[in-house]
């Protein structure tokens, strides 16, 4: 675990203010964009291990990623996988106490058990209009967490990062949109005997993140599930066609 930890602080201070990963679409009007913030937390695992042993050494199979699933009734993203976060409040002192504070109330996360390693490059989302904050945290004393809010949230999880890191588990999630064809990693995983499908911004992030801490495994990029295109309201739609 010291070996994990020490290169998530390596990995902040490579990076410092410069993003890991572009997400498609313009960039332009960054400022214009309102900030927000998310809280990627990696910790000892909270009851069973990860079933994949990771072929890097700095992954151990006690080794976990805290993640949520938003609610289904949420008119953005809803049922989809994502990180602990949300808009900076004018109330917080920067991106880190956004992150922090989201996690407290989406979660019931105990924040005086984590240690912040450091914010990475903001990542900026055109189409919902937002320049987030990664914010990379390590979970010294692990608290219960669980769903505050069934309005926002239907389920919270520790997701073993070596059964991320398992090629069986990986595909690319596909979205065609307006005649774009976006192309994204992407995740069919089992928590617990429960089935969670990770892609879109978070999937983007865990895939920049295995890559530049060296964990990631060759995996087949042309295993896909198609996404349906967008509805008049915003929503996703996800289809299981392979």
């Amino acid at each position: 675990m010291r070996v994990a930890y020490a290169q998530l602080r390596d990995l902040v201070s490579r990076a410092g203010s410069d993003p890991i990963w572009n997400p498609p679409g313009p960039r332009e009007g960054a400022t214009n964009k309102r900030p927000a913030a998310v809280l990627i937390l990696f910790g000892m695992l909270d009851a069973i291990p990860a079933e994949h042993e990771a072929k890097n050494a700095a992954v151990s199979k006690d080794l976990d990623l805290l993640l949520l699933r938003r609610a289904s009734t949420l008119r953005s993203h809803p049922g989809q996988v994502a990180f602990p976060g949300g808009r900076v409040d004018p109330e917080d002192d920067g991106p880190i106490a956004a992150a922090l504070r989201e996690a407290r109330e989406e979660t019931g996360l105990d924040t005086s058990g984590v240690e912040v390693i450091g914010a990475l490059g903001e990542l900026i989302l055109p189409y919902s209009n937002h320049r987030v904050t990664p914010v990379i945290a390590w979970w010294r004393q692990p608290s219960p967490v669980g769903v505050v809010d069934v309005a926002e949230s239907e389920a919270v999880f520790r997701a073993p990062v070596a059964d991320l890191i398992d090629p069986a588990n990986r595909v690319s999630s596909v979205v065609s949109h307006d005649g774009d064809r976006l192309r994204g990693p992407a995740w069919n995983l089992s928590v617990h005997d429960t089935d969670y499908f990770v892609w879109g911004f978070t999937g983007g992030i865990i895939d920049r993140l295995l890559a530049e801490l060296g964990w990631e495994e060759p995996w087949d990029h042309s295993r896909e599930v198609r996404i349906s295109p967008p509805r008049a309201d915003g929503e996703e739609v996800l289809t299981r066609e392979a």
